[in-house]
């Protein structure tokens, strides 16, 4: 097993001392034909059709390939959409249960800024597999798209591909780049309708509305071209001290330090609803025991979730920073995380008041905690 060094032409401007990564190839020898793939396994996963619980309604389901952009009218909206606890929630899953409102947007769209400054907006093979080969149009995928901050910055960085995101809601952009679409869809479903469609698929941060994140690789693996890259981002549902170490209290728990048993019982509440909320720890094991793939690259990054690292040189200076605007990112996603946490069947009085607590304790920034963010990229055979 060798080290990695990861490119710093994408990535931000201090070397990334929370952060490591290592490749691995795949073993299993597999015939070069794309179809050898074909024959595996989908059992665990849901027909492509609106046969899983998680289908509210058949006309809801986008119909892929679609010519254009996607056009949200308000019955459509009226459709995709439900109040909860004071928040709008997508009226498509029971399994995903964070709001896909305004608020929410706006938090996800800070937390892609954050995340291109601390991570990279892409693994470092993915200009080299989007250039023009005169071959064919190259296409990328984004499942879960949230904002879709994320697809539209690449639908304008590689104007000459086409672009579609997948949500649970359609995209709410009016400045869509005319290469990108939308699409309404419980990816729980299935992917079949995407086969061999695309050079790159791109995940981040949906385990928790996932049902059999495995199952999900397997149908990846299906959706990309031969040579295509998958890039998988997810994070443990769990948050750690500074020996690294996960915080996981045991249920029943009110004590410091309270945005960990925050998150533990976001946690639980995940697993209540069917989401697979351990899917990061999982996924490099995955990704390397599946016969399609080869170069897998894992790499975590150990992101402070506030300023609290001590000292003014460069480095603790750079992440107390990223730190500042996870700290703002945590807040929200409790805000956003009290649908979840009351339709586990919490009070209103515990969820606010766990809630108070991490939010002092989060702008004390005195409690060192961090998350790990874990990134797993491989390429597809040929």
């Amino acid at each position: 097993m060798s080290i990695s060094t990861m490119s710093q032409s994408s990535y931000h401007p201090f070397p990334p001392v929370m952060g490591h990564g290592h490749s691995e190839d795949a073993d299993s020898d597999v015939e070069s034909e794309s179809d050898r793939y074909t024959d595996m396994s989908f059992d665990a996963f849901a027909p492509s059709v609106a046969s899983s619980k998680t289908s509210m309604d058949i006309s809801m389901r986008s119909q892929s390939p679609v010519p254009s952009v996607f056009s949200a009218t308000s019955s459509l909206r009226a459709q995709a959409y439900r109040q909860e606890y004071g928040r709008g929630l997508n009226n498509y899953s029971e399994v995903y249960r964070l709001p896909a409102d305004d608020e929410e947007l706006d938090r996800l769209d800070r937390q892609h800024d954050m995340f291109c400054k601390a991570i990279g907006k892409f693994p470092p093979p993915m200009p080299e597999i989007m250039a023009d080969d005169g071959f064919e149009v190259k296409a990328v995928l984004d499942l879960g798209c949230g904002s879709g901050s994320w697809i539209m910055d690449i639908a304008r960085e590689f104007p000459n591909a086409g672009a579609v995101a997948v949500d649970l809601v359609p995209m709410q952009s009016t400045s869509m780049p005319p290469n990108c679409r939308s699409e309404v869809d419980d990816i729980n479903l299935g992917l079949e309708h995407f086969y061999g469609d695309f050079n790159v698929v791109h995940v981040q941060l949906i385990s928790s509305g996932i049902r059999d994140y495995q199952g999900l690789i397997n149908h990846i693996a299906h959706v990309l071209r031969p040579g295509g890259l998958m890039d998988l981002t997810e994070f443990p549902f769990y948050f750690t001290g500074i020996e690294k170490k996960p915080i996981c209290p045991p249920a029943g728990t009110f004590e410091p330090p309270w945005t960990p048993l925050w998150m533990s019982y976001a946690n639980r509440a995940v697993r209540q609803r069917g989401g697979d909320a351990d899917a990061s720890l999982h996924m490099h094991r995955w990704v390397c025991d599946h016969p399609a793939f080869e170069d897998v690259v894992y790499r975590e990054f150990w992101i402070p979730l506030s300023p609290w690292l001590k000292g003014n040189d460069p480095n603790s200076v750079w992440w107390n920073d990223i730190g500042a605007t996870m700290r703002d990112d945590v807040k929200a996603f409790m805000r956003s995380g009290r649908p979840l946490l009351l339709g586990n069947g919490l009070s209103e009085d515990f969820v606010d008041q766990l809630e108070n607590n991490a939010v002092a304790e989060l702008d004390e920034a005195l409690t060192p905690v961090y998350v790990c963010i874990q990134n797993v990229y491989a390429r597809k055979k040929h």
